[in-house]
């Protein structure tokens, strides 16, 4: 089926008005496009990230609008010249029924990462080439091998798996790395995210790679605040991973050594480049000593002891 896409430029002030109009005239599935509303949001949500891509900023620029679908028959034909006569300056748009639940999956491939992992979409085949397939479920969460963080602690963390290491993964997202450090060898891996969906997220790729309970686990909170949750985490961790934002990074050098093993390594990432050295310093004033400094694409690594 083909559906209509009605957009009405919209004062920000009346937008609930029309909306409730446009709903007593049979539209319905309303998408609120506005430029305050987007700036309120980064400026309350800044702890999740360095930089916000120009490409997107510049789609809010000036926006105040109502966006809604129409079924493209005679019923939404109907509902479309009702909302017409109120609102005459609309514009409309066809929008062919696709697969939408479907139609991303083609931008996610194997991806090798550093010198022994693949990462593979579950629906993927695994390359016959003699590295370690890490399968995943790309979904909401971030962690799909794909950017270039996650590249960078995947490859850093390869040198300090061993079977009796136990991984701390802090804002473990779809459980990508406690995932890949378990495959490469790891004894057992606790991930903690801030994220209520992340404990389901993480064990279900658990699964996909074989692996149960016994040796991935996950935790919902937030570690900085929580007192209570870090003392579940507990200590004696030897390999900590964190791929967060600089910010939480900075707060997490205070914090993070009464999760660490004596001699436990911290990998840390997420690092865009104007802040890697802010981050370096925060980490050094915190007793860590930087082993090795990985970067690729604007962004930073760091692998500390």
């Amino acid at each position: 089926m083909r559906y209509i896409e009605v957009t009405v430029n919209t004062p920000k002030e009346e937008i609930d008005a029309r909306c409730e109009r446009m709903a007593a005239m049979g539209a319905g599935g309303f998408v609120i496009e506005n430029e305050d509303d987007f700036r309120d949001f980064l400026e309350h949500n800044r702890q999740y990230w360095d930089y916000v891509d120009e490409e997107l900023e510049n789609r809010f620029l000036g926006v105040s609008r109502i966006k809604c679908y129409l079924t493209d028959d005679a019923d939404g034909l109907a509902v479309l010249r009702q909302i017409r006569a109120a609102y005459p300056e609309l514009t409309t748009a066809f929008v062919e029924d696709s697969d939408w639940e479907n139609n991303w999956r083609e931008y996610y491939k194997p991806i090798e990462v550093g010198e022994k992992l693949v990462v593979v979409p579950e629906w993927e085949q695994a390359p016959d080439d003699g590295r370690i397939p890490l399968r995943l479920d790309p979904g909401l969460i971030f962690g799909t091998g794909s950017h270039a963080t996650t590249r960078l602690c995947l490859a850093a963390l390869e040198q300090y798996c061993a079977p009796e290491v136990n991984v701390l993964d802090l804002g473990c997202g779809s459980g990508i790395l406690g995932i890949g450090a378990l495959l490469l060898g790891c004894r057992r891996c606790l991930g903690v995210d801030i994220d209520p969906k992340a404990p389901d997220v993480v064990m279900s790729n658990a699964a996909l790679n074989a692996i149960g309970p016994d040796r991935m686990t996950a935790l919902a909170g937030d570690i900085l605040a929580d007192a209570g949750l870090r003392a579940r985490i507990g200590g004696g961790w030897h390999l900590v991973l964190a791929n967060i934002v600089a910010d939480v990074i900075i707060a997490l050098s205070a914090q993070v050594r009464q999760f660490m093993a004596p001699g436990a390594v911290f990998i840390c990432s997420g690092i865009i480049e104007n802040r890697w050295p802010e981050t370096a310093n925060a980490l050094k004033a915190n007793g860590f000593e930087i082993l090795d400094h990985r970067s690729e694409e604007e962004w930073h690594c760091f692998v500390c002891r």
